[in-house]
């Protein structure tokens, strides 16, 4: 018993660690890519960058559903959507107060409302399947065609970006290869020693996405946003965790009810899913209230997020 405990601890660190390398690589990578081609830095903010943050998520899910069960996706999704806006925000707001910028306000924030409460709609009858995962799709590709064309439509100063003269290079293409390869093998890792560990103490596999899967997946939101607001550059803060809430839910969650449906409990309808919405208002309701997330905002968020959790526990 002991070292199946250890094994499951050295794989559940081990995948965390890659999921975040992965991820770091696969940004850089992406976004090289994409400014070889042609696309103006805010396009790749916007669009690559906000899709490349959900890939953690995405290769656990999508993982999981293969090798496991539904219920492992649609926790990880929950969960990390719900630690991005209580503990990723709440920590960066309580160390420096977060900018609320108006364009993210207006454009992209109800979409954010839009996906938690279709989400919670689509489960009513307790099943996600594929034709739920096919309208979760194609919002997915309306909310990306409205970005790319309100993005473009916007006038933006030209400057000199790293890399945005050298085109698409061989460290270019490692940087992207290397971030997808280790997002594989660390979704893999995490899944089972997560899985193993949990699972050998009685615990669900919709526990085990809400909590450990979904916080070794907002590792990138969470360095990201933390780092930032420590070097004081936190002016993308919240507009990463609104872009990473959108994606999560209507990409990853699209994609994983088309290989397998998934199986929503009614306790999952009573309490997961009417708390990610209400994360959601509460946070809409922050930014609506003043031009920037303050510390007590962030004290809020992170005690919710601490209940949330607590609340979990059978």
């Amino acid at each position: 018993m002991l070292e199946g405990t250890a094994l499951f601890l050295l794989l559940l660190a081990g995948g965390i660690v890659a999921l975040y390398v992965g991820a770091e690589l696969l940004v850089a990578g992406a976004a090289r890519v994409a400014l070889g081609v042609g696309l103006r830095a805010a396009t790749v903010g916007v669009t690559v960058v906000a899709l490349v943050t959900t890939a953690p998520e995405l290769f656990v899910a999508t993982i999981g559903a293969l090798d496991v069960s539904g219920d492992i996706g649609l926790g990880t999704v929950v969960g990390s959507n719900v630690a991005n806006i209580g503990l990723v925000l709440g920590l960066a707001a309580l160390i420096r107060p977060l900018p609320i910028s108006p364009l993210v306000l207006r454009r992209h924030v109800p979409f954010m409302v839009l996906a938690a409460f279709l989400l919670l709609v689509l489960s009513v009858d307790g099943t996600i399947g594929r034709l739920e995962g096919a309208v979760l799709l194609t919002v997915l590709v309306g909310f990306t065609g409205y970005l790319l064309y309100y993005v473009n439509a916007d006038p933006a100063p030209v400057s000199a970006e790293p890399g945005s003269g050298e085109g698409i290079t061989l460290r270019t293409v490692l940087l992207v290869v290397g971030g997808l390869l280790a997002l594989v093998i660390g979704s893999r890792w995490l899944i089972s020693g997560g899985r193993g560990l949990l699972a050998a103490m009685g615990f669900s596999d919709l526990f085990i996405g809400l909590t450990v899967l979904a916080l070794g997946t907002s590792l990138p939101e969470l360095a990201a946003s933390v780092v930032g607001a420590i070097r004081g550059e936190t002016a993308f803060s919240i507009g990463n965790v609104v872009g990473s809430n959108i994606y999560n839910v209507l990409a990853v969650i699209g994609i994983v009810a088309l290989i397998v449906p998934i199986s929503v409990s009614p306790s999952t309808l009573r309490f997961e899913l009417p708390a990610l919405v209400a994360f959601t208002l509460v946070l809409v309701g922050m930014m609506a209230h003043g031009d920037e997330l303050s510390r007590v905002d962030g004290a809020i968020l992170v005690v919710g997020y601490v209940g949330f959790v607590f609340l979990l526990f059978p």
